[in-house]
């Protein structure tokens, strides 16, 4: 999550965008790594019980409803999802200009005494998953929060630290990671674009 301290939502991309870019996930590479996130969720919580994905809009969350999905077909168990957005928790507020509020969706269970796993696409600056922590707090107690993200393209401002990863890409500062999933864009993939200032996480 990035190298200033926003994170502006990364918006519907097109095929143009993938074409400018270097691809370093394609959409089995991103199955597989969803696959792996999800049995190592699983072998660290010792099962599904008492587990709540929350993902960080936008991409957060179908990556978690992704997620679900595989632990499901696994355990027969269908972990609540939920998704959590952080825009009035971040630290760049009077930096930035506006940003649409996303929803942010409890599962009906809520919370407290839950292994909460905060779920997002890319981890940068470790900004946004600061203030993930702070809008948790004010929604209950967890028992114990994890993260898990897809990219972990380094850079960290924080001493923030992702516990599941789909794939650790190391990046230049210059360097824009792009994740594009079908459902919101046409195909899942994850891009470097050259130039830019970066995505900010």
């Amino acid at each position: 999550m990035c190298a200033q301290p926003a994170a502006p939502d990364q918006g519907a991309r097109s095929d143009g965008d993938l074409a400018d870019g270097r691809v370093v996930l394609d959409a089995r590479d991103i199955t597989r790594a969803l696959t792996r996130i999800s049995h190592e969720i699983l072998e660290r919580n010792k099962g599904a019980d008492d587990l709540v994905l929350l993902g960080i809009p936008s991409r957060g969350v179908p990556l978690a409803q992704r997620i679900a999905e595989r632990i499901a077909s696994v355990e027969g168990y269908d972990v609540p999802v939920g998704s959590l957005d952080v825009t009035m928790y971040r630290d760049d507020l009077r930096l930035k200009p506006a940003r649409a509020l996303m929803p942010t969706q409890i599962p009906t269970g809520g919370i407290d005494d839950k292994t909460v796993v905060l779920v997002d696409d890319v981890l940068f600056s470790g900004r946004t998953i600061r203030s993930a922590l702070d809008a948790l707090n004010d929604l209950g107690r967890p028992r114990a929060v994890r993260l898990a993200v897809l990219v972990d393209r380094g850079h960290r401002e924080l001493p923030i630290r992702a516990d599941f990863v789909g794939k650790n890409l190391p990046t230049s500062l210059v360097e824009k990671v792009r994740v594009t999933l079908a459902g919101i864009d046409d195909v899942d993939a994850v891009t470097i674009h050259g130039t830019g200032a970066g995505e900010q996480r």
